[in-house]
């Protein structure tokens, strides 16, 4: 899955990074900076966050693989309906905690805390956020808004045998990447120090650098993904206008209408359409589905997107013969875009009543994914051959079925493209912006009227970008390659090979001691390193090398895109910047 517009249904508002909580006293913005302070130290973080999973696990039930399953195999525990959320036992573990560490967390150590918060409050606001279970989860994460569009193209790239294998290799490999990151989630998160995004497991391994990188580079993901569906939105509304209206034009609306819709600045009142836009996807592919198998590929789309021209329509079990390279590796870029929603699963976990259960609902998701995804990919493949174009829904040849399925995708994609506007912009916002320039907060009347203004400005860089290179496919690919590739396959190895060399490193008598607050280590530099790499070194030594091919994958994604661009626009007359011809339109 590329990314989820349903996941504005997980943002509610959460007390615990709000000034304005319900039932919450006020927080300072000083507090909430807090969360990323480096003078708290790696060993703390494994200290709390094995305080609330112990505590989790005693107050949730047991933490076993059959407690997927339901009835006696299922959880041996269930929480009593008037019991309140994350309702602490008699005397837990972190009540203990609290007692023992008074001293380090009082007012006059903490800058910005507020003396109105208990300690107690602090960890029923931690533990009320948190909602989710794990079937919210799965369902999250199956919900898409781009990625099962593109596989009969990337099929026809590709050919059976390939596009079959490379899916699954890059599923499996996709799973085994969520399954890094949710047990360093489970490792790092904790009610003291809850850990709210992909760019907080980047901070609390390899401090404030990898942040910001993480944090640009999801924000570049979601502006070009915003880029990417104003093309998609103005190659289908040329095909309703039947070709007759100037495309830059339709471009141009469509950024105008996001730039509007983004003006919400609240997720939750997204919650409700964007759980619609995913039904709303599903009859469009459904869709797609029967009308390909009984009616012509669309021969002009085929024309113009893929320089093929009109003939019988041709199946391999292989690449197919004349398919440059680079072309097959921007269609493995669509496989990678379609596993693309790792960037999102920290987000996901934070939310969650037991984030331990993160496995189960991940796990069914994917193989959902990955047989949904090579079902739709194969079948219409089989009927369109190489005439399949991207996105899918717009080879249909009957106009008035493709216009049915183009004037649905308007109304999902403009719901997920406000989505990603919205979440890039505060991405940027909160995490650059108002750490480095020192923005005033979103909250604050100022704030208010800079997101008035950075909207539009947004959606215009976005415009900019669909309009300059009106290529679905390589700008996709292009995506793909620089940021989604990273998320899913190049960071969590990266991110685990920090963690285990850290954690792998301690040795008795080191470690976190609650009450000074102090943490104790026997040495440093290189023969830390060398110790902690030794312990398990064969999976240490997979991991470099899965994180080292994700990189090389991601180089030569780019190059494939890059050079797929620049042939594009030599080769193909109906492909030009900023202009008035459409890139489905023949002739």
């Amino acid at each position: 899955m590329a990314l989820q517009p349903a996941a504005a249904a997980l943002d509610g508002g959460d007390p615990r990074m709000s000034a304005a909580g319900e039932g919450i006293t006020d927080y300072s913005h000083r507090t909430i900076r807090n969360m990323h302070d480096p003078s708290v130290s790696f060993e703390e973080y494994l200290h709390y966050a094995a305080i609330s999973r112990a505590d989790e696990s005693r107050n949730g039930g047991g933490n076993h693989v059959m407690s997927i399953l339901p009835g006696k195999y299922g959880r041996k525990h269930q929480v009593a309906a008037d019991e309140p959320v994350g309702a602490l036992s008699s005397k837990s573990a972190v009540d203990k905690e609290i007692e023992v560490a008074q001293a380090r967390t009082s007012p006059s150590m903490l800058p910005g805390y507020s003396q109105n918060v208990s300690d107690s409050e602090w960890l029923q606001a931690s533990r009320a956020a948190r909602t989710a279970t794990w079937g919210a989860v799965f369902y999250l994460i199956t919900t898409d808004i781009l990625g099962p569009y593109s596989v009969p193209w990337a099929m026809a790239q590709l050919g059976y045998g390939p596009g079959i294998v490379l899916y699954t290799v890059f599923g499996a490999l996709a799973g085994y990447s969520g399954w890094q990151l949710w047990r360093m989630f489970l490792r790092l998160d904790s009610d003291r120090y809850p850990l709210k995004t992909y760019g907080d497991i980047a901070f609390r391994i390899y401090g404030a650098w990898a942040r910001y990188m993480v944090n640009i580079l999801q924000s570049i993901q979601l502006l070009c993904n915003v880029g990417a569906i104003i093309i998609a939105n103005g190659q289908g509304l040329s095909q309703v206008a039947k070709n007759k209206v100037c495309y830059i034009a339709l471009c141009i609306i469509w950024t105008v209408l996001g730039g509007f819709l983004g003006q919400i600045r609240t997720l939750q009142k997204f919650g409700w359409v964007a759980n619609a836009a995913i039904w709303i996807n599903l009859l469009v592919i459904f869709i797609t589905m029967g009308v390909v198998a009984h009616s012509e590929p669309n021969w002009d789309a085929a024309k113009a997107n893929n320089s093929v021209d009109r003939g019988p329509v041709i199946t391999s079990g292989g690449p197919p013969p004349g398919t440059p390279f680079e072309t097959q590796v921007v269609g493995l870029m669509q496989a990678v875009y379609s596993y693309g929603g790792a960037m999102l699963f920290c987000e996901f976990m934070s939310e969650m009543k037991r984030p331990w259960d993160f496995w189960k609902g991940m796990l069914c998701a994917q193989l959902f994914i990955f047989c949904f995804y090579i079902m739709f990919g194969l079948y219409v493949y089989s009927f369109q051959g190489q005439f399949a174009i991207n996105p899918a829904q717009q080879g249909m040849s009957p106009y008035n079925w493709s216009t049915a399925g183009n004037v649905l995708f308007f109304i999902s994609s403009l719901i997920a493209a406000a989505l990603y506007g919205n979440i890039g912009i505060k991405v940027l916002y909160n995490n650059l912006f108002t750490d480095v320039f020192h923005f005033p907060p979103l909250t604050e009347k100022r704030g208010k009227l800079l997101w008035v203004v950075i909207v539009p400005i947004y959606w215009g860089v976005a415009f900019v970008i669909a309009a300059a290179i009106p290529q679905f496919s390589n700008l996709t690919a292009l995506v793909a390659a620089i940021c989604i590739l990273q998320f899913t396959y190049t960071f969590p190895p990266f991110f685990m090979l920090g963690f285990e060399i850290k954690q792998h490193a301690m040795r008795g008598g080191e470690g976190f001691d609650p009450a000074t607050g102090h943490v104790t280590r026997f040495d440093s530099g290189f023969a830390r390193f060398k110790r902690g790499f030794a312990r398990q070194w064969y999976l240490k030594a997979f991991n470099t090398v899965y994180m080292l091919g994700a990189a090389c994958c991601a180089i030569l994604g780019a190059y494939s895109a890059i050079k797929g661009i620049i042939t594009a626009f030599q080769t193909n007359p109906a492909i030009t910047a900023f202009s008035c011809k459409s890139p489905v339109a023949a002739g």
